[in-house]
């Protein structure tokens, strides 16, 4: 495998004077351990505090319906994709509501690497961006080179965004020099495309483990870090996000660096979706409430969003024949 350190650009590591903790297994496992411990109790007290800080009402919940609805990757993620249904998705990423055209559309939509031309040709022109979850999604269980060769493929296909997951069972064995150097090699793959890096939080165990991760993803070069696949038992909850919006305000405070953050699977309602603000806007503030700083990874949500966005707008929920939901 090729030494970032040796020929590849510099990383967030090298710009914030922390090249030395990457340059081996020993000393990234030091940094990384060195980290401060995750209090699971304190946590889960102050996601519910932050959560439940205030209710969101009136205009306020509309402002924050419209919001949530701007920062959704739109995503079909089956085996059963076809050209036809990522259209129909790309079509409800412009115009969600076809009713009511003052319904922002979606940041983007994510899709397979072999559906990224479609999505691509789908959205030209709108400004709604094309995700693809490139990299062995959503095991990750492939060679560096077949990887590599998905990510420049999505990237070629027209994709902006690229959506890795990590080789958690390197992680979990503490190879982190590994997980590093996957995640440097493919965002030089990406070229200009952004890199949300997934850390499959469901999957880590321990909250230690998720703000390690998050860390060496950062460190790596992620312009995004990302809770879930969607696709095992425990996806993105609450407590896991809170700690990662703590996570980046803490890469910003020791490199300056903005990363931002996608909770993924299991978002589902608009009351979800609220306490996710909520947190955001709570941890972070309103500069990370926006699509270049956070995304919410859902296929579902944005037909909950709309069924509320028309009663606060008519005073009745639409039927079921009024909003498609996926």
């Amino acid at each position: 495998m090729p030494d970032p350190a040796a020929d590849a650009a510099p990383t967030p590591a090298h710009a914030a004077g922390l090249a030395d903790v990457t340059a081996s297994d020993g000393s990234l496992r030091r940094f990384l351990h060195g980290l401060p411990a995750v209090d699971p109790a304190g946590l889960v007290a102050r996601t519910a505090a932050l959560g439940s800080a205030r209710a969101v009402k009136g205009p306020a919940k509309a402002a924050a319906i419209d919001l949530a609805i701007r920062l959704i990757d739109l995503t079909t993620l089956e085996g059963a994709d076809t050209p036809a249904k990522v259209r129909a998705l790309a079509t409800k990423a412009r115009l969600p509501d076809p009713t009511d055209r003052s319904a922002p559309q979606v940041a983007a939509v994510c899709v397979y690497p072999d559906m990224v031309a479609t999505a691509r040709e789908a959205v030209a022109g709108s400004g709604v961006h094309v995700a693809s979850v490139a990299t062995a999604f959503p095991s990750g269980r492939a060679s560096l080179a077949v990887r590599l060769a998905d990510t420049r493929e999505a990237v070629e296909a027209g994709a902006d965004e690229i959506d890795m997951v990590i080789d958690r069972g390197a992680f979990l064995s503490g190879r982190y020099l590994k997980v590093f150097q996957d995640i440097v090699e493919v965002k030089r793959a990406c070229g200009d495309a952004h890199l949300k890096v997934i850390l499959e939080t469901g999957e880590l165990a321990t909250y230690d483990n998720v703000r390690r991760a998050s860390w060496l993803a950062m460190l790596a070069g992620a312009d995004f870090i990302k809770t879930s696949t969607g696709k095992v038992g425990v996806n993105a909850t609450p407590p896991v996000t809170l700690l990662m919006l703590e996570a980046v305000r803490d890469f910003e405070a020791a490199t300056g660096i903005r990363v931002g953050v996608k909770p993924a699977g299991g978002i589902r309602t608009t009351k979800d979706a609220l306490r996710y603000l909520l947190l955001v806007h709570t941890a972070l503030g309103d500069a990370w409430l926006t699509p270049e700083l956070f995304r919410f990874g859902a296929s579902s949500l944005l037909g909950d969003l709309l069924m509320q966005r028309q009663k606060l707008t008519t005073g009745r929920y639409a039927g079921s024949d009024d909003v498609t939901v996926d």
